[in-house]
């Protein structure tokens, strides 16, 4: 994590690719929003295994949608964080570009991602608890085999089921060490933002017993822009890791101050 945040003081930058992703993806779900809203107040006396086939289009459509803007950004981020461990030297539009030349493959990705997605929310709402389970299994296991997806998209011009072949094969040369280090990522941010919540809960509730109305918005904001910032950095730093775990795995070296011989011992075959 800190050779990861190590490269992102060296190019704050790269964080704009997840604030506008999500700016990008709350466009996308307030414009499924009222559609969506419309039609399941027409279906309040539908049982869940009767859902019409309209409704699976309708949620076929955001997956779809989503799945392409997020994977678009995140393939800007790990193509100019490549660049950035490589010690090129790279910019927002240098990222863009290599999003928008594997634009096809992208899109081809999502669709296979939105697929995947709608068939696990069927399970869920079809199966009950049972269902919650097994596509919580096959979700976890779907996550890890395309977990290098989008270095694999940023980096080799090939097509979205050969890019889930890749990761799946670069993956396979480990029995998972490489996958701690983000999974950690995400529990230091889990705990930060637990301590974060509990931070400005309490200011926000000291600007209420003032009932200041300048105070409580002051402190609704500060709140808000901080869980903001905070998520733009984990989003930003799990980019970063992806793209030097991808090129570790590809060319046996990374850049960036990563520590060669703790990537060395997380790639070693085991017997």
């Amino acid at each position: 994590m800190k050779a990861s945040a190590a490269v992102l003081r060296s190019d704050k930058a790269l964080m704009m690719f997840p604030l506008l992703s999500g700016l990008c993806c709350l466009l996308v779900a307030a414009s499924f929003i009222i559609p969506i809203a419309i039609a399941a107040a027409g279906m309040e006396h539908v049982s869940r295994d009767k859902l019409p086939l309209g409704w699976y289009v309708a949620t076929f459509a955001f997956y779809l949608v989503q799945y392409f803007v997020i994977i678009f950004f995140n393939t800007a981020l790990a193509g100019a964080a490549l660049q950035r461990l490589r010690g090129e030297e790279t910019s927002l539009a240098a990222g863009f570009a290599i999003a928008k030349s594997r634009v096809g493959a992208i899109f081809g990705y999502a669709l296979i991602a939105a697929t995947v997605g709608l068939f696990l929310r069927a399970l869920q709402e079809r199966l009950g608890f049972v269902g919650r389970i097994v596509a919580g299994l096959l979700g976890l296991a779907w996550t890890v085999a395309t977990f290098l997806v989008v270095p694999v998209l940023a980096s080799e011009e090939i097509g979205p089921m050969e890019a889930v072949k890749r990761s799946v094969e670069l993956l396979k040369r480990t029995w998972g060490e490489n996958l701690i280090g983000n999974a950690g990522i995400g529990v230091v941010f889990g705990l930060l933002s637990f301590v974060l919540i509990v931070v400005m809960g309490a200011l926000v509730v000291g600007a209420l017993t003032t009932e200041s109305l300048p105070l409580i918005v002051a402190a609704i904001a500060v709140a808000v822009v901080s869980l903001i910032v905070l998520a733009l950095v984990q989003a930003s730093l799990q980019g970063i890791y992806s793209a030097a775990l991808y090129q570790y795995a590809e060319e046996g070296k990374v850049g960036g101050g990563f520590d060669q011989a703790l990537l060395e011992q997380a790639f070693r075959t085991k017997s």
